[in-house]
């Protein structure tokens, strides 16, 4: 049993699908009171958490919403609030080297395992941008600079993806998003709600090969956190 804490982005079809059906399982063990997998780590780490289980689902679901997946097996929300474990049962860091064993001969996820802090950051920093613009203006210093290491910034994403973004900074990371679109989409920008605009987004990403976008975290967890 396995739910990874690093963006659904980097798993392969197999680990996504593989995941979403392992977290369902999860999900029935914690509100079913099923006694299988019930002293599991993975299933203890999660007991104090199942809002972050919740959005961990919605999260899953985005992504195989753009690679095409069809989803009929909605989780009804089990409260309000958000709260996420407080440990690993690897840490993001060490996550990203095992799915590099695991995919050694195997098809990569939608964006590639990052070799390095700065194929890692390019992959996450709007989603940074939507939580901390003071982060992202930090972050991306550090990362040109060497300062910061993979481990402390794949545990630091990790943090700031689990944060709800507010509406100001979301919309701020969707029109820097935008901008690499909006000469290619019929859509005037004004006419279109989150939802549409981040649908209208991942339309011209895949349409013009935008692999900058592509290849971005943000295209798919963003969604999870519109209403």
């Amino acid at each position: 049993m396995r739910i990874w804490d690093i963006d659904p982005g980097f798993l392969n079809d197999q680990s996504l699908l593989g995941e979403h059906r392992e977290l369902h399982g999860l999900v029935s063990i914690h509100v079913n009171q099923k006694k299988g997998y019930s002293r599991h780590p993975e299933t203890l780490r999660w007991t104090k958490a199942l809002t972050g289980l919740y959005l961990r689902h919605e999260i899953l679901v985005q992504e195989m919403g753009l690679r095409g997946f069809r989803h009929n097996s909605p989780i009804e929300r089990p409260g309000e609030g958000l709260a996420w474990p407080d440990t690993f049962i690897d840490p993001p860091h060490d996550q990203f080297s095992l799915l590099g064993v695991k995919y050694r001969d195997r098809p990569m996820g939608r964006i590639p395992l990052p070799g390095n802090i700065c194929d890692l950051w390019t992959a996450s920093k709007y989603s940074v941008m939507a939580r901390d613009p003071e982060q992202y203006r930090d972050i991306g210093p550090r990362v040109a600079s060497g300062s910061i290491s993979f481990e402390l910034l794949s545990r630091t994403l990790v943090t700031l993806m689990r944060t709800p973004p507010s509406r100001g900074r979301l919309i701020n990371a969707l029109d820097h998003m935008w901008g690499y679109v909006s000469d290619k989409s019929r859509a005037d920008r004004k006419d279109l709600g989150l939802s549409e605009l981040l649908k209208e987004i991942r339309v011209q990403t895949r349409a013009n090969r935008i692999d900058y976008l592509a290849r971005s975290t943000a295209l798919g967890e963003l969604g999870a956190w519109i209403p």
